[in-house]
């Protein structure tokens, strides 16, 4: 018995309201893109602290932020990560979200940027976006945010998916894949970059990268402040020797809003307190933009309360 006291009485000395384990999972996206590792990541900063919270975590790969936003919802996963314009969308019950939207989605940070990329056989002969008509282009999965910032690209050039000589829905994990074998001319993902994806196009295939820029990007950026204008360097990929201009999000971790306070401030604590070790996990984050500051910079929906907390107490909120 005096053993029990004691140790409830450790527990309240810390502060924590988890009397029992509790196990989370992080709904990510295709193992050979960002979100899985950023999300690996995350897990592993968590449960590095499992003895002292309470909590473990688990990574999932899933088709990505709209599978995420809509599991969130329903309760299959606890937290996921999703570009800033679906969330955005999914909790005003726009878009995709129009006749079900996700009131109950709540931000915990923004993670990283990411950066919209079409990558292209060097010799498809696609240098603009409207090139793409007439042509083979992989859209990513209906349940991914790439697929619905692509149309929406699409929808800013004036072009539809009809003018495209065929139309594919599979994950860009088989981008790659794909490109090699020339059943495509090109695919479309949305990532932090450098990522292993187009690393690997790029080792099977001579590439491009095709711009993202001029008068429409531009009215785009300035009606949807969840957009912003980005480039990816010349630097990251084989056959990429320039600064690609393009069409970028954040990264952002979400939750239910039901999630308790508790564990979501956990999480968020846990990060903020290893942040330097954190970087060190994924190159996306090691990005000099990636700061404590900027986690708290482009949250598109309501941060959670346990979040706010975690924020507050490390001085970034007021």
């Amino acid at each position: 018995m005096k053993k029990t006291l004691a140790s409830l009485a450790v527990v309240g000395a810390l502060g924590l309201s988890l009397s029992a384990a509790e196990f989370v999972t992080i709904g990510t996206g295709g193992v050979t893109g960002t979100y899985y590792p950023i999300g690996g990541a995350i897990c592993q900063m968590v449960n590095k602290n499992k003895k002292d919270t309470n909590i473990r975590c688990s990574v999932e790969s899933t088709g990505g932020s709209v599978y995420n936003v809509n599991t969130i919802k329903t309760g299959e996963i606890d937290f996921g990560i999703s570009q800033s314009d679906t969330a955005y969308q999914a909790f005003k019950g726009e878009g995709k979200f129009k006749d079900a939207p996700v009131t109950e989605l709540r931000s915990v940070m923004a993670i990283y940027p990411e950066l919209l990329a079409l990558v292209v056989a060097k010799n498809s002969g696609i240098q603009k976006i409207a090139d793409v008509k007439g042509k083979k282009i992989n859209m990513d999965s209906p349940g991914s945010g790439t697929a619905m910032t692509a149309d929406v690209v699409f929808d800013t050039f004036g072009v539809k998916r009809s003018d495209l000589s065929l139309v594919n829905e599979l994950k860009s994990t088989e981008g790659p894949t794909m490109l090699q074998d020339h059943h495509i001319d090109g695919y479309f993902f949305m990532a932090g970059h450098p990522t292993a994806n187009i690393k690997d196009a790029s080792n099977s295939v001579d590439i491009s990268l095709v711009p993202i820029e001029g008068a429409a990007i531009d009215q785009l950026v300035q009606k949807y402040p969840y957009y912003a204008k980005g480039k990816i360097s010349g630097t990251f990929y084989k056959g990429v020797t320039t600064d690609v201009p393009t069409l970028g999000v954040k990264a952002v971790l979400v939750t239910n809003a039901k999630t308790k306070d508790e564990v979501v401030y956990q999480v968020t604590k846990t990060i903020l307190e290893n942040f330097d070790k954190f970087k060190e996990l994924h190159p996306a984050i090691k990005d000099p933009l990636v700061t404590k500051e900027s986690l708290l910079e482009g949250l598109s929906v309501t941060q959670h309360p346990g979040a706010i907390k975690a924020f507050k107490e490390a001085g970034l909120l007021k």
